[in-house]
């Protein structure tokens, strides 16, 4: 009996241990199905990454092809623009006379970019009055010339701007000392007498031609003209869209100096005689406007001559030997007796105190005026006139004034070898000029010689990009499309 429940009891625990020992057989498949499951997943993620790289380099393909296409398109550029006037612009025209942007899309196909695309923004030269010429301007005048070289300029800036504020100022002052002289005269119901009068003699010269008394005798004026109309300044100009915020240039006092020298160097002025373009005085319509050649440099020698008017009449304001000559002359004019008894005889004595004095200032700024004439003689004929006056290059005496004008008068005006030439004159009125106006004028007279000068008669600068945004869109495979822009500019 014992054995038999022994031998019982053996048997349990063996169906009990066999019970708690999984079945081999079905550990190995777990196993292999796990296995299997991983494998799959592991191939995924080695798949999906190469169908990721291999879209991605699809992408980098399509980028690369047009970056290559984009760079071939502005490697397109103007070359008679570059070679005479270091810009850089695509003509959008392509020489055919006609604007139109689908020619920069053929251009892009031709060169294997061949999606769609579209140009989602571009700017012209003549967009914004002159942005971007603006700013190519002044990247090639840095390179040209590094920035410490436009320093000496800079620094010279507030000297130009007060020496502009000073000629309005003597300007009013002037206005008010001859309403000052009227009343005084009106009063007494008495005039100054016309002759021997410096006051009324430079009243009629200024109605006179400037040009007639600052023109040197062996200088013939150029009967150039063109027609305002069809300048960028004036007409309607084909414009870009889409805003560039985010490649803004620098538009300060910098941009404005900078812009100076460059139309300094690149158009010619009086000096320089003619060039052959279809006008001779380049520079002169830059800062006049105007459609003649004849019209251009008489505003500028005006200007020129209200800007020497400055450094004349603070001279004579501290000068007692010209100051003293100019009340001998007043006296005389109010002391004619025998030409305006009135004058002396009918006047009180306090009234007759301020019409000397009146008439005394009146004859240093008409003085002024008058040396201010000599100067731009002395400055359309090449040579340069003094920064400041002194006793030593004053050169119009009260007795030449008298003749200033007239049959007798044969100055030339003097040399002063320390002084300020025409271009320097023209350098401080360009920059006193607005930068915007400058710009058109500057592209306008562009447009004229490449059109007249070098071969390119349909040349319109309004026509010309210099940046450039295009959005693309491409099908990869499988119906996979790729969108994406790619911008250029000239740097």
């Amino acid at each position: 009996m014992h054995s038999k429940e022994a031998a019982g009891c053996r048997l349990c625990r063996y169906r009990r241990v066999q019970e708690k020992r999984p079945d081999r057989d079905c550990l190995n498949g777990e196993v292999t199905v796990y296995l299997t499951l991983t494998f799959v997943l592991f191939v995924s993620l080695i798949l999906a990454l190469v169908e990721s790289a291999s879209v991605q380099m699809a992408k980098n393909y399509r980028r690369a092809d047009m970056n290559r296409a984009l760079e071939c398109v502005f490697a397109e550029y103007q070359k008679e623009l570059l070679e005479n006037y270091d810009v850089f612009a695509i003509e959008c025209g392509y020489e055919t006379g006609t604007y139109t942007e689908q020619n920069i899309l053929d251009r892009l196909s031709y060169y294997g970019a061949d999606m769609e695309n579209e140009i989602e923004r571009i700017q012209l030269f003549t967009d914004n009055s002159g942005e971007l010429f603006r700013d190519q301007v002044g990247k090639y005048m840095k390179h040209k010339y590094g920035i410490a070289w436009a320093d000496k300029y800079l620094g010279n800036v507030s000297l130009w701007k007060n020496q502009e504020e000073k000629a309005d100022e003597f300007t009013e002052e002037e206005e008010k000392q001859n309403d000052q002289l009227k009343d005084l005269l009106g009063e007494q119901e008495a005039e100054l007498p016309e002759e021997e009068n410096p006051m009324q003699h430079v009243a009629e010269l200024k109605h006179s031609s400037i040009l007639e008394l600052v023109l040197p005798k062996d200088k013939t004026i150029s009967e150039k003209q063109i027609s305002l109309q069809e300048m960028p300044e004036k007409r309607e100009n084909h414009t870009g869209y889409g805003a560039f915020s985010d490649v803004e240039p620098e538009d300060g006092t910098l941009t404005s100096v900078l812009l100076g020298e460059y139309v300094i160097d690149h158009f010619t002025d009086f000096t320089d005689g003619p060039k052959g373009g279809e006008l001779d005085y380049e520079l002169e319509y830059i800062l006049a406007g105007r459609e003649s050649d004849k019209g251009n440099l008489e505003t500028v020698a005006k200007k020129l001559v209200m800007l020497r008017f400055v450094p004349n009449y603070i001279y004579l304001q501290t000068s007692s030997t010209k100051q003293a000559e100019a009340r001998a002359a007043a006296g005389t004019l109010c002391m004619a007796e025998d030409r305006r008894p009135q004058v002396n005889q009918h006047i009180q004595r306090d009234v007759q105190h301020a019409l000397h004095l009146t008439a005394a200032q009146g004859i240093l700024l008409a003085w002024a005026y008058g040396e201010s004439v000599m100067d731009v003689r002395s400055l359309l004929d090449g040579q340069k006139a003094a920064i400041t006056k002194d006793d030593t290059n004053w050169q119009l005496s009260l007795s030449g004034l008298m003749k200033l004008g007239t049959d007798e008068d044969t100055g030339t005006g003097m040399d002063v070898q320390d002084g300020m030439g025409y271009k320097d004159y023209m350098r401080m009125l360009l920059f006193l000029e607005g930068k915007e106006r400058m710009s058109m004028r500057a592209m306008g007279i562009i447009e004229k010689n490449m059109q007249s000068i070098y071969g390119q008669p349909a040349f319109r600068i309004d026509y010309c990009a210099g940046r450039m945004e295009i959005r693309t869109v491409c099908n990869l495979r499988r119906g996979i499309k790729y969108q994406y822009r790619t911008y250029y500019g000239y740097q």
